[in-house]
C-alpha cells in the first residue's frame, strides 16, 4: 500500500484544477473567479460571465457589441471605483469621477490596470523617458559617474530650472538670531526655451494692425475683440483710439511687453499683461493640435517655431551638456535609438552603481522586448501613436513584482505587423504566467488563439448586441456558429488582376525621422498598401513627404475637436437638413430643434445631465429629471416629423435613421445621403446623438472619413482603418475601398492587416527592421509579386495568410 502510494502520480500539483473547478482544500481557494451577473451599462442585456483568474480571457465581437461595455465600463470601472474610496475624502477630490456600473453583482474582482490606447499626455516637456522613469535612473547615473561633477539628479533634468537666492534668514530659537543665507539649486533646464526643445518667434504683423486703432480692432488675435474684456485692459493703459503706428516708443513697449500688474477698469480689479506673454501664455503654452481649430489656424500663421540656439533643441542647459561619461553627455544618451542605448548601459562596468545599471538595462531591454528599440528617450510622448502609447505604458507593469492583478488591454496589438504580434502574445502570457488576471479586448485571430477562456459578444452592434453569444475554449469559439467563429479562419484571396494606374505622386530625397534619401513614385487611381514592421518609417513616408500642395487629405485616428455636446449628427452636417425638415413641417424656426441654441433643456442647458460639483468629494452626473435626459425642452418634443419628435430621432442608430429618412413621409434625401456614407464605413451601430468623446480611434477616423466621401476624386490617406474592425467588418472595408478607387479617388493605406495588403493594387514594403535599421524601400510591386518572390518579412507573412507555400 506504501510503495503504491509513492508511485502514485500527483495530480494536484502536476496539473492545477480546471478554474471553473477551483479546488476546495482552503476556503480562500473557492475565489477563482470574477462573477459579474446583471450587467447593463450602455448596450449590454443583462449580462453574467464568469472569468476564470489568472488567466487570459479574450472578448470579441464586431464592433459596438458591448466588449468595452463590460471590460472597461463594468468590471474595471468597478474595480478603481473601489479602490479610489479607500482613500481619504480629501484624496478622492483630485481623482476622476467613478460612478459605480450599472450592474447586480460584482464578485472576485482584484485590482485592475487599464493599458488602453489613449494618447498620452501631450505636455511639450513629456518625452518617453519621463514617461517610463528611464530618465530618472539616467539622471541618477550621471549624478554618481559624470565628469565634471555638476550635481544632483536634477541637475541633469530639463524640468527643473537653475534657482539662486540670497537674504537674511531669522532663526526663533532662544535668542533670535539673524544670519545672512545663499540658497542655490542647480537645474538642468536650458534657460533660453525653458526645457522645450524650441523657441517660438511671433510675427507682429498677424496679431495687429498698426494702421488700426485699439478701439478699432487693431487686435487680430482669436477672441481678443475690442468691445471685449481685453480690449478695455489695453485702452486703460495705451490710448485706445490712437492707431498703433502712432504709440510712442514706451507706448508700444508698454502694449507689446508690458510685465502683469493689477489695474482697475470700471471699479474692477483685473491683471493687465503685455500683449506677447499673454499670448504666450495662453497659446504657446500648449500642445498646438490640442487647440481649437480656429485657435491653431491662428498659431500656425504667427508663430514659427525654431529649435533652441542655445542647447539646440536638447533642452538642456550647458552645464548638464557639459557632463559626460565615457565621451557622451545625457542628451546624446537620449537621442539614441533605445536598442543602442541599451547596449551602451551594458557595456558599463562600474560595480557602486551595478544595481542601477540593471535596473536602467532591464527597462531599456523591455522597450526591444515589446517592439519599440526604435524609438528614443527624447521622444515627445504626444508624438506616440496610441498602439505606441498603450505599449509604452506596458513597459512599467513587465517588471512588477505585483501579482494577482488584472490587467486590461484594448486591442494590445494595435499598429503591429504581423511579425510584432507574436513577441506581443508572449508579453500577455507572461503577465498571466506571473500569477494575473489578463482581460483581452481583440480582433486579431492571431490573439486569439492564445486565450485560455473566450467571451463573443452580438451578435449584432448597438442594440443588436449586448448579449454574450459564446462563452468557453478558442476551439469551442470556431466550432460555434457565431458572427466570430465563423470568420475565425477567414483568408483573404489575392485578387486575380489589378488595376492599372492613372499617375503617380512623386516623392523625392524623404528623409523626415529614420528615412534615408527615399525616392518613391507613388501610384494614382489605384489601392495603394504601405506596410512594414513598426517603426520602418511608413508615417514618415506618407504623413511627413509628401510635397504640399498635392492636395491630398490625411484621414487619421487623431482626436476630433469638440466638447461632450457634440455628437455624429452634428460633427457630420447631418442635424441641420434633420432641423429644416422638422421646422418646415411645423411651421417654427430651426433653433428650436438644437439642444444647443432654443430648443435646449432650461434645467440642463441642453446637456441631457446636470453635474454636479461636491467639492472635495468626487463630483457626480446626474439624468435631468426634467428632460429625462432627451435635452429639449418639453414643448419642442411637441412637434413631430414622420410621427417622431426630434430625441427619438436622434436616439435612432444610423442603421435606423437611414431607413427612416429614405422613404415614406419622413424622407430627406440630404440626411439620407450623408446616413448611406456613415453606414458604408461600418458605423451603422453609431446612435446619431452618442457624444464624440465616447468614440474610439477606429471610429473617429471612419466617421471623418464619411466626411471627406462627399468629395470626388483627390488622394485620401488612410491610417490604419482596420483598427477596431470586426473580422466579418473588414470585407465591408475592403468593398468602401474599392467604391472611392472605383468613383476616381486615390486611395493610400498604411495598414498591417494582410486582408488589406492581399486586396491591393500595388504595396509598397518598408523595412527591413525598425529605426536605424529600416526607412528604406524593400518592396515596391503588386501583391502577387510580394507573395511570390517572399523576400521580405511582410512576404513571408502575407504568403503564409493567404495559403501559398
Amino acid at each position: 500500500m506504501s510503495t503504491a502510494t509513492k508511485t502514485d502520480p500527483q495530480p494536484t500539483e502536476q496539473q492545477p484544477p480546471h478554474p471553473r473547478e477551483p479546488s476546495r482544500s482552503h476556503a480562500a481557494d473557492s475565489h477563482d473567479l470574477i462573477r459579474v451577473q446583471g450587467a447593463c451599462e450602455n448596450n449590454l442585456k443583462d449580462v453574467s460571465v464568469e472569468l476564470p483568474k489568472r488567466r487570459l480571457t479574450v472578448f470579441t465581437g464586431v464592433s459596438g457589441s458591448g466588449k468595452s461595455s463590460l471590460v472597461f465600463g463594468t468590471i474595471a470601472a468597478e474595480s478603481q471605483r473601489m479602490i479610489n474610496e479607500t482613500y481619504s475624502a480629501f484624496v478622492q477630490g483630485f481623482m476622476p469621477t467613478l460612478s459605480r456600473p450599472e450592474v447586480d453583482v460584482l464578485e472576485g474582482l482584484t485590482t485592475a490596470i487599464i493599458v488602453d490606447q489613449q494618447r498620452m499626455g501631450a505636455d511639450p516637456r513629456s518625452t518617453v523617458g519621463t514617461a517610463t522613469d528611464a530618465n530618472a535612473m539616467l539622471r541618477i547615473l550621471f549624478s554618481r559617474l559624470g565628469q565634471p561633477h555638476i550635481g544632483s539628479p536634477n541637475a541633469y533634468s530639463f524640468n527643473v530650472p537653475s534657482v539662486r537666492a540670497s537674504g537674511a534668514l531669522t532663526v526663533e530659537r532662544g535668542s533670535s538670531k539673524t544670519v545672512k543665507t545663499t540658497f542655490t539649486r542647480t537645474g538642468g533646464m536650458c534657460p533660453r526655451c525653458e526645457g522645450r526643445g524650441s523657441v517660438s518667434d511671433i510675427d507682429l504683423t498677424q496679431i495687429f494692425d498698426e494702421s488700426l486703432s485699439l478701439t478699432g480692432g487693431a487686435i487680430t488675435v482669436p477672441g481678443y475683440s475690442a468691445d471685449g474684456w481685453f480690449g478695455r485692459i489695453f485702452a486703460a493703459v495705451v490710448p485706445g483710439d490712437v492707431p498703433i503706428s502712432a504709440f510712442t516708443k514706451k507706448q508700444r513697449q508698454e502694449f507689446l511687453y508690458g510685465e502683469a500688474r493689477k489695474i482697475k477698469v470700471d471699479g474692477i480689479n483685473l491683471t493687465y499683461e503685455g500683449l506677447i506673454p499673454r499670448i504666450q501664455k495662453s497659446f504657446l503654452s500648449k500642445d498646438v493640435d490640442a487647440l481649437q481649430p480656429h485657435v491653431r489656424a491662428f498659431v500656425e500663421r504667427a508663430v514659427t517655431f525654431t529649435t533652441c540656439p542655445e542647447c539646440a533643441g536638447t533642452r538642456l542647459s550647458e552645464a548638464a551638456r557639459s557632463s559626460r561619461i565615457g565621451g557622451a553627455n545625457i542628451a546624446d544618451l537620449c537621442a539614441m535609438q533605445i536598442s543602442d542605448l541599451a547596449g551602451w548601459v551594458r557595456g558599463l562596468d562600474e560595480a557602486s552603481v551595478a544595481p542601477l545599471l540593471a535596473a536602467l538595462a532591464h527597462t531599456l531591454d523591455s522597450f526591444v522586448e515589446i517592439g519599440l528599440g526604435y524609438l528614443s528617450l527624447d521622444r515627445p510622448s504626444g508624438t506616440l501613436s496610441g498602439g505606441e502609447a498603450q505599449r509604452v505604458k506596458m513597459i512599467r507593469h513587465l517588471g512588477s513584482s505585483l501579482t494577482d492583478v488584472t490587467y486590461v488591454f484594448d486591442e494590445p496589438t494595435t499598429g503591429l505587423h504581423p511579425h510584432d504580434i507574436a513577441r506581443m502574445n508572449d508579453l500577455l502570457l507572461r503577465l498571466r504566467d506571473k500569477g494575473n488576471t489578463v482581460l483581452v479586448v481583440e480582433h486579431k485571430p492571431e490573439t486569439i488563439a492564445i486565450a485560455d477562456h473566450v467571451v463573443d459578444l452580438g451578435p449584432g452592434a448597438g442594440t443588436a448586441g449586448g448579449t454574450v453569444c459564446f462563452e468557453g475554449t478558442v476551439d469551442g469559439l470556431r466550432a460555434s456558429d457565431t458572427l466570430t467563429g465563423r470568420h475565425l479562419d477567414d483568408r483573404a484571396a489575392l485578387k486575380a488582376s489589378v488595376r492599372a494606374p492613372t499617375g503617380q505622386l512623386p516623392i523625392r530625397g524623404a528623409s523626415a525621422h529614420n528615412l534615408r534619401a527615399v525616392d518613391v513614385d507613388i501610384p494614382l487611381g489605384v489601392l495603394v498598401v504601405i506596410t512594414g514592421v513598426a517603426g520602418s518609417g511608413k508615417s514618415s513616408l506618407v504623413h511627413g513627404s509628401i510635397p504640399a500642395g498635392a492636395g491630398v487629405v490625411s484621414v487619421d485616428q487623431s482626436a476630433i475637436r469638440g466638447s461632450r455636446r457634440s455628437n455624429p449628427a452634428t460633427y457630420t452636417g447631418l442635424l441641420d437638413p434633420i432641423r429644416k425638415a422638422f421646422a418646415k413641417a411645423n411651421g417654427v424656426k430651426p433653433a428650436l430643434f438644437s439642444a444647443n441654441s432654443a430648443g435646449a433643456c432650461p434645467a440642463c442647458n441642453g446637456a441631457g445631465v446636470i453635474y454636479t460639483d461636491l467639492g472635495m468629494m468626487a463630483g457626480v452626473s446626474s439624468t435631468c429629471e426634467e428632460c429625462e435626459g432627451k435635452r429639449f425642452e418639453a414643448s419642442v418634443l411637441d412637434h413631430h416629423f414622420g410621427g417622431r419628435d426630434i430625441s427619438e430621432v436622434l436616439a435612432m442608430s444610423v442603421a435606423e435613421a437611414e431607413e427612416f429618412f429614405g422613404a415614406g413621409e419622413a424622407r430627406t434625401p440630404a440626411a439620407h445621403a450623408v446616413l448611406r456614407r456613415l453606414a458604408d464605413v461600418g458605423l451603422g451601430y453609431l446612435s446619431l446623438g452618442q457624444p464624440l468623446t465616447t468614440l474610439s480611434g477606429g471610429e473617429r477616423q471612419r466617421l471623418k472619413l464619411a466626411t471627406h466621401m462627399a468629395a470626388k476624386g483627390g488622394i485620401y490617406v488612410l491610417d490604419e482603418p482596420t483598427t477596431g474592425l470586426h473580422l466579418a467588418d473588414v470585407e465591408q472595408l475592403l468593398g468602401l475601398l474599392d467604391r472611392l478607387v472605383d468613383a476616381g479617388t486615390s486611395v493610400i493605406v498604411v495598414e498591417h492587416h494582410q486582408a488589406v495588403m492581399a486586396h491591393a493594387d500595388w504595396i509598397i514594403d518598408l523595412g527591413p527592421g525598425a529605426g536605424h535599421d529600416g526607412g528604406r524601400i524593400v518592396f515596391e510591386g503588386t501583391p502577387a509579386d510580394l507573395v511570390a518572390a517572399r523576400s521580405t518579412l511582410t512576404g513571408q507573412h502575407l504568403a503564409d495568410y493567404v495559403g501559398t507555400q
